[in-house]
Order: structure tokens, then C-alpha cells, then sequence
């Protein structure tokens, strides 16, 4: 194996996790960029080299980056609950062009960039792929507007100073090891645990398992065309079929009262309400219930053809998702042994 060094920034994150941990199983010499005070129990354990910094301090970049062949850049700030959206734009834009400016300079093979299906476009009478359509109103959007400029920023860089980049369009990731975890993943959690009563109808959207989605950026470090963009999904899935996966793989019951997408809108707007009057930010908004729809069905095809990539059906994430929430609940289920059982006295357990 090379001794060239693989780099992960945003490597305490759920995907940056999973890249790390199938990069050192793979025998690579991996480092990852972590702040100090990041939770990193999805990598503790791993034989990796540890710089503490953040993206906007370019000595600990030129640091971080020193003798490396790769960049896996999985960083990025997904709140689109936001009342402000500033800190979207500083560090899905500001913050990539900090590392993209030392990046130009480090000769690197490949830089992969992790960005999102929601920068591809909507359709209504087709299955989409990679070309760039990009037909939101970007304006109704703050997180879809921030991750679109994010975008158009690596390729420039590409384009006009020769970064080596590839960008990976990743879909909502299910999966174990979701400490914190996602919004979506804590609804699979709810699921899970026989806690969550109700599904969305309407509420659909590309899905992919996460060890698939890692393994799809590795492939990328190793043969995506450079300048290209590929789509990182299994399939378009309604979320109740994603709960129904979960509630099946513990046992209990599945989610059966059916909650429309106006009455989520009418809960969103009173989100807005009570956000503006407390003076405080709140996950359930106007913007984030027209996330819960507002993608189409789209065609990973390239991503196979040209990477090898070949991902498994996400209901089988979400059944691991659903038996690692169980687990970290203090259920311990004889049949999972990916984990460790937690020791006494509140501390974590340990990803195996």
C-alpha cells in the first residue's frame, strides 16, 4: 500500500465517519481533521493521525494536508432550520474556500468533495441525473442556496486553478454509528423504538444505506473522473417505508396514522411563529417541511458504470440504523454484535 496519506475533514461527522473507518480497514494511511471539541466517538479507536483545527485556520490546513494524495472534504452545516442563515454560508462556502485555496497548492490526485441531490434539480416526468439543471428558486431556500454555491465553488477552482475535484451528490444517509444523530435518523430512531406513531404522507425522497455512500466516495478518491459529479443513491423511498424497515428489524409496531403535508406546513409555519417569538431556533419549519418533499427520483447509473459502485438496498441500512439505536438505548439485542456493550457510569460504548 502507498504511503501517500488520506485525508478526511468533517471525519467525526455520520458519512466522514464511515470514509474513515473503510479507508484504515482498506490499509491507507488516513488522517483526519477534527475541532477540538468535535464528538468523536465514530472514530475513537481508529489508527489514524489526529489534527485539531477547524477549516478556517490556514496553517493547521497547510498542516493537515502536508504529504497527502487525497482529500475526502465531508464537512458541511445541514440546520436548514436556521433562522439566520449566515453560519450556512460560512462554512458550506466561506469555510470550503479556505481549504480549497490550500488544497490548489498540495498536488493533490484527488480532492472529493461531498455535496447534496438537493444541487441537481426537480423534475416531474423523469428520472434525473447529473447534469446540471439546477432549477430551484434558489432564493427560497437559504441551505439549498448554500450548498449550490458551495458547488459552483469547487468547480471553479477546478476549472480555473486545476483542483483535481470530484463531487458526490449524496442522498440522506441511513445507517448504525448515527451518534447525534440526523434529523432523519432520529426519526428512524423514534421508529425504532416503537416511540413514533405517525407517517408523512408525501414525505419522499432519495435514500441511500451510509457504509454504501462512504464506499462510493473512496471509489471516487481512487477512479472518479475528474470534473465530474455523480449521484450517490439506492432509490426514491417515502419515509414510511423507511419507518416500517426500522419498527420490522426491533419488533415493534409501524407507524400508522397518516399526517398530511399540509397539516406539516401549518406545524412548520407555527415553527416560524414560535421561533421568531422566542428568539431561538427550531427544527420543525416552513423550510424544513419543504425539504421533506421537494427532490424527484433520480439515476445513479454513472456512478456504476464508471466507479464500480454497486449500493445495497437502503432498507437493509435502515435495519442495522434500527438495531444500533435499540442498542444505544441500553436494549441489547443477542443477534447485533457490531457493538460493544456500553460500560457503567454513563460512558460511551465502543464502535467496533
Amino acid at each position: 500500500m502507498a504511503t501517500a496519506i488520506k485525508l478526511v475533514i468533517g471525519a467525526s461527522g455520520f458519512l466522514g465517519s464511515h470514509v474513515t473507518r473503510q479507508l484504515t480497514q482498506e490499509g491507507y494511511n488516513v488522517r483526519v481533521l477534527v475541532r477540538p471539541r468535535s464528538d468523536t466517538r465514530a472514530i475513537d479507536g481508529l489508527p489514524v493521525e489526529r489534527i485539531f483545527g477547524d477549516i478556517f485556520d490556514d496553517q493547521v490546513l497547510q498542516l493537515a494536508l502536508q504529504d497527502c494524495d487525497t482529500v475526502f472534504y465531508c464537512a458541511a452545516d445541514a440546520r436548514a432550520w436556521l433562522r439566520d442563515p449566515k453560519p450556512l454560508f460560512d462554512t458550506n462556502v466561506d469555510g470550503l474556500r479556505h481549504v480549497l485555496d490550500v488544497a490548489v497548492a498540495a498536488n493533490l490526485k484527488r480532492f472529493v468533495f461531498t455535496s447534496s441531490i438537493c444541487t441537481i434539480g426537480r423534475t416531474s416526468h423523469s428520472k434525473l441525473d447529473e447534469a446540471p439543471i439546477l432549477n430551484w428558486n434558489e432564493e427560497e431556500h437559504s441551505y439549498i442556496r448554500s450548498r449550490v454555491e458551495a458547488e459552483r465553488l469547487v468547480r471553479s477552482y477546478c476549472l480555473d486553478r486545476g483542483l483535481p475535484a470530484v463531487t458526490m451528490c449524496v442522498a440522506n444517509t441511513y445507517g448504525h454509528g448515527d451518534w447525534r444523530p440526523t434529523p432523519l435518523g432520529r426519526m428512524v430512531a423514534d421508529a425504532a423504538l416503537g416511540k413514533l406513531r405517525f407517517y408523512i404522507d408525501g414525505h419522499e425522497g432519495e435514500a441511500v444505506g451510509v457504509e454504501d455512500a462512504a464506499a462510493a466516495l473512496i471509489l471516487a478518491g481512487q477512479k472518479g473522473r475528474i470534473g465530474e459529479r455523480y449521484i450517490v443513491s439506492d432509490r426514491f423511498i417515502s419515509t414510511r417505508e423507511l419507518f416500517e424497515a426500522a419498527a420490522e428489524a426491533t419488533g415493534v409496531r409501524t407507524p400508522r396514522i397518516r399526517v398530511s403535508l399540509r397539516w406539516m406546513y401549518a406545524l412548520g409555519t407555527l415553527g416560524n411563529i414560535l421561533s421568531r417569538l422566542l428568539g431561538r431556533d427550531l427544527m420543525l419549519t416552513t423550510n424544513s417541511v419543504r425539504l421533506m418533499h421537494n427532490t424527484s427520483p433520480m439515476d445513479h447509473g454513472k456512478a456504476e458504470r464508471e466507479l464500480g459502485w454497486s449500493p445495497r438496498p437502503v432498507e437493509e441500512a435502515v435495519r442495522e440504523a434500527a438495531l444500533f439505536f435499540l442498542w444505544q438505548a441500553g436494549q441489547y439485542p443477542v443477534h447485533f454484535a457490531r457493538y460493544r456493550r456500553p460500560p457503567p457510569d454513563g460512558e460511551c460504548g465502543e464502535f467496533i
